[in-house]
């Protein structure tokens, strides 16, 4: 994506079934690899927790270390390392993204809530969001409790434990806690006498595998990430079920019990089209896919001969798409011309003052490769994965593409325009945030002709309807609305023409099949509390606040 945004959070779960299952540091290793081949899904905090085998009374049954500095991680795995050690069994470890609350060590995870009994002892890390976190925390707080954090963390790992407190199964626990929660969610925990579990969303919204055999059990949010730490081929790591929870007990034993009804599978398609790693076999035959399935669009919009036509894409994350695309274009033409002409320079920082200076700088970020557009003659096509707020787009990378004086420069994304707000952990809450929906409002002035179409947006939410911009939408075609985004996106002083393809909201499902969670493409979301978040954005869009919506 050629633009950073918040997402999402990774946890990992290794559990011996066995003592010991191997000489060495056999759990503390491999939660770090867990962590380490995880690191692209949470880059602000980090932390971990291991569990005693043998607790001693008048000592913790737990170690547990949490980094919020700026290299969290190797914060976290350099502690992992020089711990003591000693007998161990269960080893949780998390990731974070903040999209509720502070940057802040207090609010990563594992949450721990502590107790005289063993058993009531809970540790907590999740990769999730919920949209109702303020009613929960509202209910729990009326109902006599004194809660000491307003994180959605802690609040979960609090309800948890109050269900074990009041005599609940595992399970019982588990569902009691959840079952008035709106959102998604990978949970993973342990309780002090040695039980750990894993559960997810009755839609499966946020990714979740695991792995078993004799000697370990062990989750995470990325099925890659189980493979390259246990080395074991990708038929072996399976999908954990939706609504249920994976119990181990002390003892070793593995079961699966139902905590929530499932709901039809939602699970969330932008970890296809760029959260997840593309080391994911299936992961990367989808986009490769969605790569492919762009070629008629883009071969219409550049609308020039296929010998004056250089294709490239915005690195890194676009790149496996854009093998799609390639392949494709030989099939069907043979000789083609690309390049990578996009290159980030990862190490460029600027600590400049001055604001013009640092917007002058902002347009280097990324750096160019000269000498293979033909100046004035060419069309330049650039592969995005996505393009959600266009500002790098429009500050930098079109600025840079057009020193190298094509005539025209078609920016094609292998998502469709993200229309709607997210809510389920991908950090883009807000409407005016979205280029796909302010080049909705310019329409909807230019349809008045009186530069008042937030009286329209004022119309749709007093609609009552329970998605009440999706008419709206409609009222354009799809190549009024990317003419805009288009316009939205061209920088001034631009001499190139630039034009904007997305891809169909058909060519996604047939190229991820498996995956429908499609609500910020389409507005149609898995959760009652999803509705009442766009409604939410749309109110603070009105009111001119720019507050998350959740």
């Amino acid at each position: 994506m050629s633009e950073d945004i918040k997402h999402e959070c990774a946890v990992a779960m290794v559990v011996l079934r066995k003592l010991p299952v191997a000489t060495g540091d056999f759990g503390g290793t491999k939660l770090s690899l867990l962590l380490e081949k995880q690191h692209n899904r949470g880059q602000d905090g980090a932390g971990a927790a291991i569990l005693s085998a043998n607790p001693e009374p008048g000592e913790l049954p737990y170690w547990i270390a949490k980094s919020a500095s700026a290299t969290p991680l190797a914060d976290v795995l350099g502690a992992i390392g020089r711990r003591a050690l000693s007998s161990e069994r269960i080893f949780l470890g998390h990731l974070r993204y903040a999209t509720f609350g502070k940057n802040e060590e207090k609010f990563c995870h594992p949450f721990v809530h502590e107790s005289s009994e063993l058993a009531h002892t809970l540790l907590l890390a999740g990769n999730f969001n919920l949209t109702n976190a303020h009613e929960l925390f509202d209910e729990y707080a009326h109902h006599g409790s004194f809660p000491t954090s307003k994180a959605d963390g802690y609040l979960i790992t609090e309800l948890v434990a109050h269900e074990l407190a009041g005599g609940k199964s595992l399970a019982g626990s588990i569902s009691a806690a959840l079952d008035e929660a709106d959102g998604a969610w990978t949970l993973c925990g342990m309780t002090g006498d040695g039980w750990a579990f894993a559960t997810r969303d009755p839609c499966g919204i946020r990714p979740g595998f695991y792995y078993m055999d004799d000697s370990v059990v062990v989750v995470a949010s990325e099925r890659p990430a189980i493979q390259a730490a246990l080395d074991v081929p990708p038929e072996a790591v399976k999908e954990l079920p939706r609504g249920e929870a994976l119990i181990v007990s002390p003892d070793g034993d593995v079961a699966f019990a139902p905590v929530l009804p499932p709901r039809p599978s939602r699970r969330c398609v932008f970890e296809r089209i760029y959260f997840s790693r593309a080391n994911d076999a299936d992961i990367h035959r989808e986009r490769k896919a969605l790569g492919a399935a762009l070629l008629p669009q883009i071969l219409e919009a550049a609308d020039s001969p296929l010998e004056d036509i250089f294709f490239s894409y915005i690195p890194n994350s676009a790149r496996i798409a854009f093998h799609g695309l390639l392949e494709r274009l030989f099939d069907e033409h043979g000789k083609i011309r690309f390049g990578e002409i996009a290159v980030k320079d990862a190490k460029f920082r600027t600590f400049i003052a001055n604001a013009a200076a640092r917007r002058e700088f902002y347009k280097h970020v990324y750096d160019v490769t000269y000498g293979l557009v033909r100046s004035g003659l060419d069309t330049l096509v650039v592969l995005d994965d996505s393009i959600v707020r266009g500002n790098t787009m429009k500050n930098a990378i079109l600025p840079m593409l057009d020193r190298l004086c094509p005539k025209r420069i078609v920016v094609a994304s292998s998502a469709p325009p993200i229309r709607y707000p997210d809510c389920y952990g991908i950090d883009m809450s807000t409407l005016d945030e979205l280029v796909a929906f302010r080049a909705l409002v310019n329409l909807l002035n230019k349809e008045q002709g009186t530069g008042n179409g937030e009286l329209e947006l004022t119309k749709s939410l007093d609609s009552g309807a329970p998605n009440p911009l999706m008419s709206l939408y409609a009222h354009f075609t799809d190549e009024q609305h990317c003419d805009e985004i288009a316009r939205l996106l061209t920088p001034p002083r631009m001499k190139a023409e630039v034009k904007v393809v997305y891809q169909t909201i058909d060519a996604l499902h047939s190229a991820c099949p498996g995956s429908s969670g499609d609500w910020y493409f389409t507005g149609d979301y898995p959760t009652p509390g999803g509705y009442k978040v766009l409604h939410k954005a749309l109110e603070n869009y009105l009111d001119k606040r720019n507050d998350r919506s959740y």
